[in-house]
């Protein structure tokens, strides 16, 4: 089992899962079939940057200029997570 994700990957979100903000839950949200997942602020942002060009480098750097701490393996962790569930998928460029 993978604990993290290469900070050279570029990862996206796979075809069947979608990002969207829940008007009830006032959280974003990601939703796949017969499954949600809840975010918080910090997680839906590393989603939102998932676009399949940007490398984990890049989606960490990103990520400094606007928190305060952003550890690296933390995204690294959390997107190997993401990987396992096959909520986001990754490519090596």
């Amino acid at each position: 089992m993978t604990t993290s994700v290469p900070s050279s990957s570029r990862p996206q979100l796979a075809r069947h899962v979608r990002l969207t903000f829940d008007r009830a839950r006032k959280q974003h949200v990601l939703l796949q079939p017969e499954s949600v997942v809840v975010l918080n602020a910090t997680g839906a942002d590393i989603l939102g940057l998932c676009d399949g060009q940007r490398t984990v480098t890049e989606i960490v750097e990103e990520l400094h200029g606007r928190y305060n701490r952003v550890v690296d393996d933390e995204v690294q962790h959390f997107l190997a997570r993401l990987v396992a569930k096959r909520c986001v998928e990754i490519s090596d460029g």
